[in-house]
């Protein structure tokens, strides 16, 4: 009889998989008792940016992605499940920005400084690789604004697992450990119904903010919009001038009371992204994490997405890079205009639900992404090169950037002339090299049609000349990551 289970499974799984749409719904396999088990995970599944002729569209403009959700959940598959994830559970990007860069910050006349450079492409030594790289100004402890924080915590009944509200709890715990005494909490938690479990509460009374996270606990349905709704009037009730305000979600995005579709939940979102309150969203879990909604209310809500798996994941976003709550500059926008008389095509590599059209740049009305203070975004593009003897005197391509400070609604334009030296990619920076790296990796675990050499074995090796700083070994952790996923089916 088990065996006739687990062929009856394997055939719906082999079916899901097949199906195409919007949402792949993907689901971990897991072993109990001899079955096998199909879960709920959903994912959005897009299609990789194909080539695009320079003579047709010079001009290439999408938004910055701050986020890093997607490499913390990757990991947790390859680490803890033991396989490799699902294709829309992949985002490049994500997995390149997940990593602290550390790129110079030079000029104090903008909140973010740009860079970039070109080298041979590593997979397809005949094209090569364009990397422009984006540094958030610094933001010194003592010059840190003061800050109104609104945690929104999910504690429906889908929350009771220890990889859920208890991750959080913890991770919550943490941070309180970070504010001043100036800073303010305020706690909002929802289930079948929403409630504010701790008023606005100034950061000196940390044992009661403690005790107040302590005491929650998991049950009932999930009215997701109703808490949303909560949260953003305590932050607007409490809103400092020239301050930092931000709500800060946890959920495993399991939404089915209220507003429940990703259309609501995202018009929802934007209605609230004008009042000067930006957005965290912190997913949780396995088995029904709705990562495609969580992504999205991230993307429309002036706001990054991370996924807890663990407690270093903890460590990373509440203390090691606690300055990311601190938004530094608003909706930027890059916009890449390539020289035709020395790339004759290119191809952004992730960034597919990034996109922009090219008016979109100028239009201070179009949403885009967010930087916080000291954080670092990569952008890659992978060129086939124009046959043109003079290519080391002519610009390659130009980074046009704008943004906006994070109170104002008008946006300011940055720009700089990137040339490529002739560099091989042996001779790059290690931020090249790196976040090559990462991209083949990507291309490797979702069988892109244009890895063409990945392997597993050139990116471990090429890993090993790498000399970035690592002081809590993340970069470490992703060479055992691929050493691990080379072992996966």
């Amino acid at each position: 009889m088990k065996k006739v289970q687990i062929i009856m499974a394997l055939c719906v799984a082999i079916f899901l998989s097949s199906c195409t749409g919007l949402s792949d719904n993907y689901s971990n396999f897991s072993g109990i008792d001899g079955n096998i088990v199909l879960g709920g995970d959903s994912y959005t599944v897009l299609e990789e940016n194909p080539f695009v002729k320079v003579s047709e569209k010079p001009i290439s403009t999408f938004s910055i992605d701050a986020d890093g959700g997607s490499y913390s959940n990757v990991r947790r598959f390859i680490q803890q499940e033991g396989q490799l994830p699902p294709k829309g559970a992949v985002r490049t990007e994500e997995l390149i920005n997940y990593f602290n860069m550390d790129y110079p910050y030079t000029d104090n006349s903008d909140p973010i400084n740009l860079n970039g450079e070109v080298s041979i492409c590593p997979w397809n030594t005949s094209n090569k690789l364009i990397r422009i790289g984006i540094k958030g100004k610094p933001l010194p402890i003592q010059e840190s604004p003061v800050s109104n924080f609104v945690f929104l915590i999910d504690v429906s009944g889908s929350m009771s697992s220890p990889d859920k509200l208890e991750l959080l709890k913890q991770g919550f715990t943490y941070f309180v450990d970070q504010l001043s005494s100036n800073d303010k909490i305020a706690i909002v938690t929802y289930a079948g119904y929403n409630s504010l479990a701790l008023g606005s509460t100034p950061g000196s009374e940390k044992t009661t903010i403690k005790n107040a996270i302590a005491s929650l606990g998991a049950g009932g349905g999930t009215n997701g919009a109703s808490g949303i709704i909560t949260a953003y009037e305590i932050a607007q009730k409490n809103f400092i001038q020239g301050g930092n305000n931000r709500v800060i979600l946890g959920t495993d995005g399991d939404f089915n009371i209220g507003l429940t579709s990703l259309d609501e939940l995202v018009n929802l979102i934007k209605s609230k992204r004008d009042n000067g309150i930006f957005l965290t969203v912190l997913g949780v879990g396995r088995g029904n994490l709705n990562d495609a909604t969580l992504e999205q209310i991230a993307n429309n809500g002036n706001g990054t997405y991370e996924y807890l798996d663990k407690i270093d994941q903890l460590k990373k976003v509440f203390i090691y890079e606690k300055s990311k709550f601190f938004t530094v500059a608003k909706d930027v926008k890059i916009q890449v205009e390539f020289n035709k008389d020395v790339v004759e095509s290119y191809r952004l590599i992730g960034y597919e639900n990034r996109l922009l059209q090219t008016d979109d740049f100028t239009n201070d009305s179009t949403d885009a992404g967010e930087i916080g203070a000291n954080q670092n975004i990569t952008a890659l593009y992978e060129i086939v090169p124009a046959v043109n003897a003079d290519f080391k005197t002519l610009p390659t391509f130009n980074i046009n950037a704008r943004y906006k400070n994070p109170n104002s609604d008008i946006s300011k334009p940055i720009n700089i002339n990137i040339y490529d030296r002739g560099l091989g990619f042996h001779e790059a920076s290690d931020f090249m090299k790196f976040a090559a790296n990462i991209a083949s990796f990507s291309m490797l675990i979702t069988n892109s049609k244009y890895k063409a050499s990945s392997n597993y074995d050139s990116i471990l090796n090429s890993l090993n000349t790498i000399k970035l700083s690592d002081p809590y070994k993340f970069n470490l952790e992703f060479k055992e990551i691929v050493q691990k996923a080379k072992t996966l089916k």
